[in-house]
């Protein structure tokens, strides 16, 4: 028999509830959107026909309702890998482990997930206001690295190119190379342009903004830019998309990014007014959730 996991190791809440994001397992849908901005939780719910449920802890806000007969989740992770790391980890905690004895389910659950993002082109034909579909993940921060399971999920072949035609640092974490979920793409996300996704783990120095201090590796961006693996280019710079793949594919569930282009870093240029882009991004991935 399995022995229960610690509570040390599998942290609840008086009621029950996993500790970051105050769920059970009853309030969150098969489908969930992930976005990083707690202010577009409500934004995306707004479009929903019923919220049967709410839930705020941190920046981690939660709303789930009903399109029709389509329930969705939305759900607020806030920036960066180490926040995914959280919110991957409890929602297949819920779905996966029985939270009364702490031991997990014989059953596997399988999520879909899907992040609603921003991000800036890396490449100059990209124009801004368009929308991107991660078909891989580069994480740029190292985290994955700290599960045994990153050598059977990565993909070695483009990771290994990656490494040596870019002359990657030694003295920055390794880089890893994670595919998303086909079934997503070629579905929900069948209507969007493909590109692979690098992620970053910070905003200015790790992508190489400069304001006040200089940076370590002034060419890193062109580098990656240049990457090309089988005619396949990185196209965006964004903070979520390793993680989210990696850990999804390690514990079972699918998951898919789309960003809206809001920068391109090429050109030096920055959307006038995002706000419309992100509601019609938001509109056409709901719309392609609910016909999938």
């Amino acid at each position: 028999m399995t022995n229960p996991i610690g509570e040390s190791e599998l942290i609840l809440n008086k009621d029950g509830s996993i500790y970051h994001l105050h769920l059970h397992p009853e309030n969150i849908a098969n489908d969930i959107i992930l976005v990083g901005d707690p202010g577009r939780v409500e934004l995306i719910s707004s479009q929903f026909d019923l919220v049967e449920f709410t839930q705020k802890n941190r920046e981690i806000h939660t709303h789930t309702g009903y399109i029709g007969t389509k329930r969705i989740t939305v759900m607020s992770t806030g920036m960066g890998t180490d926040n995914l790391d959280i919110v991957i980890n409890e929602l297949d905690a819920i779905c996966n482990i029985d939270l009364d004895t702490r031991i997990p389910k014989e059953q596997h659950k399988s999520l879909n997930l899907y992040r609603l993002g921003t991000s800036g082109a890396l490449q100059a034909e990209i124009p801004v206001d368009s929308f991107i579909a991660s078909s891989h993940g580069i994480g740029l921060d190292g985290m994955l690295w700290y599960y045994k399971q990153t050598k059977d999920i990565i993909d070695e072949k483009m990771t290994a190119a990656f490494l040596k035609d870019t002359n990657w640092p030694q003295d920055l974490p390794k880089a890893y190379i994670i595919e998303g979920s086909n079934d997503l793409l070629n579905t929900v996300g069948k209507e969007y342009t493909k590109g692979i996704t690098a992620t970053s783990p910070g905003f200015f120095g790790p992508q190489g903004r400069v304001l006040r201090m200089p940076l370590a590796y002034p060419d890193l961006n062109q580098r990656i830019s240049n990457f090309n693996f089988n005619a396949n280019k990185i196209t965006n710079f964004e903070m979520e998309t390793s993680a989210l793949y990696g850990l999804s594919k390690a514990l079972g569930h699918k998951a898919m990014t789309v960003c809206a282009i809001i920068a391109n870093r090429e050109r030096e240029e920055y959307s006038k007014d995002y706000r419309p882009t992100v509601k019609k991004l938001i509109e056409s991935l709901l719309k392609n959730i609910i016909e999938q």
